[in-house]
């Protein structure tokens, strides 16, 4: 069930991940959690009773994709956090289900991180990403988190137009100067009541625009890992510690937009 408006929060929303591990650990740490490891058992502990909610792509084009999945997954199964899928965790889990897909945007690499996992891991992050459900509408309906946004007719709702929605947004079928899909600016037009939070298209730095936020600022490609505290509404960064990837467009170019 997408639906979760009697769960009040408050949460701690991080965006696109894609293996950058020890940005993630460093966020966390600045937002307040801790992680501590004993003989190889992870215990974390929560600030103030809050919860991490993960906006998807947490994979490809980073150092260390199966230590993102790792922890992220125990914080869910733990009850510490939520997540919904992005477009490359979906590629991902068809990967581990053995179809046929190209091994594109960084998804060769996390298949040859995946190598030197054990089986038993490759199973469990399959029912892991099977099992994610495409958005969440939080606190009453105030809050939408999906990784490419929603627009308001779609939130709550379930099926194959609202899933592709929130994988890939609104696009036109049409490719821009950098081989990478032209999309609608639902943005643009969204007057929800709920505040839509999502990632996706990488930006220079968030910010809000008609109630809703893009938090995906680029730590794989050398920028930053971003997260907005809820209901705070304040926005937490680390910087990358490196470039991992090249951005097929420059961050400092926005996206074309169609709306």
């Amino acid at each position: 069930m997408n639906s979760m408006k009697h769960d009040h929060g408050p949460f701690d929303i991080i965006g696109d991940i894609h293996g950058c591990y020890d940005e993630l650990v460093l966020i966390l740490e600045k937002l307040g959690y801790g992680l501590h490891e004993t003989e190889g058992v992870r215990t974390i502990s929560v600030p103030e009773g809050r919860r991490v909610v993960f906006l998807g792509d947490l994979v490809d084009r980073g150092p260390d994709s199966p230590a993102v999945l790792r922890l992220v997954m125990q914080m869910c199964y733990e009850g510490l956090a939520l997540c919904v899928p992005g477009n490359h965790d979906m590629k991902c889990l068809k990967m581990l289900q053995g179809r046929n897909i190209q091994l594109t945007h960084g998804l060769a690499l996390t298949k040859s991180q995946m190598a030197s996992q054990p089986p038993e891991f490759h199973e469990q992050v399959k029912v892991f990403l099977k099992n994610l459900v495409s958005h969440y509408v939080l606190d009453e309906g105030k809050l939408v988190v999906a990784h490419a946004g929603l627009k308001e007719e779609f939130q709550g709702e379930s099926g194959s137009s609202v899933e592709h929605f929130c994988y890939y947004g609104e696009t036109t079928g049409e490719t821009d100067e950098f081989g990478l899909p032209v999309r609608f600016n639902w943005a643009a037009e969204y007057r929800g009541r709920a505040a839509v939070v999502y990632g996706h298209t990488p930006v220079l730095s968030a910010q809000w625009y008609h109630n809703t936020i893009d938090i995906d600022t680029g730590c794989v490609f050398g920028g930053a890992l971003t997260a907005l505290r809820y209901p705070e509404l304040e926005l937490v960064s680390v910087p990358a510690l490196r470039q991992y990837a090249v951005p097929k467009r420059p961050l400092h170019l926005p996206a074309p937009n169609i709306g």
